[in-house]
């Protein structure tokens, strides 16, 4: 029998703080996932975005091609299909997907990294609605990170003036229908996040797998009321691997199923872009010695992994 992601109560860190703590600190240690249920982000605003979403990759090509900015790396609006590539990867992704960042004052020190966001003028609501579930997610995975942070022995507001202008994106994606057999690419290669966590919620297909410690890939379809949270590879390069950042892929799936398109949106949750990220003192030992003596900036990490996966 393969062991199964946990999925817990987020509810409980108000209400059995000391108990969660220690239940989600032992599944991201096992597993870098973890799924998350009560969090408090309306059904409602969940599938308006979703049809929001939809509408937008519906438009015609040369349309949203409008919305794509050649040498941004992808930072803001759209990226067309057949350009990222996983890491090592030979093939490129069966994906295309648009990127929503934060919002920042124009005179603000990271508005040179930051660049401000495009709104697709044909769906006139896209603006709120998207922005609506960034900052929903942006929250909530400032509650994910409070917890992690006493799991580590950390104050539990450690990670808030690292995070409060972090280079987050909100990324819509759309994988559309496969029509050929025996194609090459996957709709997502073997991969690890860049960022300190990943928050997927409401992916419309089965398709997600996670690499388990045995090396068996466990199928993670989680429930429509649940968020799925991952670690990225800066939380574990900052903990020093105490929280894994594990390898996870989208597969096609078999028969029928392939030639219905699949809808996910992931929220990549940075720190800001001057955010050093070194050894936690706490995460290093004589069983655990430090794997990284040079700290990196976020932004330099960022760009160093944008160039590996084709995105500049």
């Amino acid at each position: 029998m393969t062991a199964s992601i946990p999925t817990l109560d987020i509810q409980r860190f108000d209400t059995d703080r000391e108990a969660f703590v220690a239940e989600l600190g032992a599944a991201y240690r096992e597993w870098g996932f973890a799924g998350i249920r009560n969090h408090g982000i309306p059904q409602a605003q969940i599938d308006r975005a979703y049809d929001v979403f939809q509408r937008f990759f519906a438009l015609p090509e040369d349309v949203k091609k409008t919305y794509h900015v050649p040498g941004g790396g992808g930072a803001r609006g759209y990226t067309p299909f057949g350009i990222e590539t996983a890491k090592g990867a030979k093939h490129f992704d069966l994906k295309e997907f648009w990127h929503v960042g934060r919002e920042i004052p124009r005179d603000s020190k990271y508005a040179d990294v930051m660049p401000p966001n495009l709104w697709p003028s044909e769906i006139p609501e896209f603006k709120e609605v998207a922005y609506g579930l960034y900052t929903a997610l942006d929250q909530l995975g400032s509650r994910v990170l409070s917890a992690l942070a006493l799991h580590i022995n950390l104050p539990v507001d450690f990670f808030a003036d690292k995070t409060n202008f972090g280079n987050s994106i909100l990324r819509p994606i759309h994988y559309p229908p496969i029509t050929a057999d025996d194609i090459p690419n996957v709709r997502a290669g073997a991969h690890e996040d860049i960022n300190f966590i990943t928050l997927l919620v409401g992916a419309s297909a089965a398709g997600l797998e996670v690499l388990s410690r045995k090396g068996e890939w466990v199928p993670f379809t989680a429930d429509a009321d649940t968020i799925v949270v991952n670690i990225g590879d800066m939380l574990q390069r900052l903990s020093n691997h105490v929280y894994p950042s594990t390898t996870h892929r989208v597969v096609n799936p078999p028969g029928e199923a392939a030639r219905k398109p699949r809808y996910s949106t992931p929220y990549f949750l940075h720190p800001n872009p001057d955010f050093l990220i070194k050894t936690l003192p706490g995460c290093v030992d004589a069983g655990n010695p430090d794997r990284y003596p040079e700290p990196i900036t976020a932004h330099e990490y960022l760009l160093e992994r944008l160039r590996e996966i084709k995105l500049v």
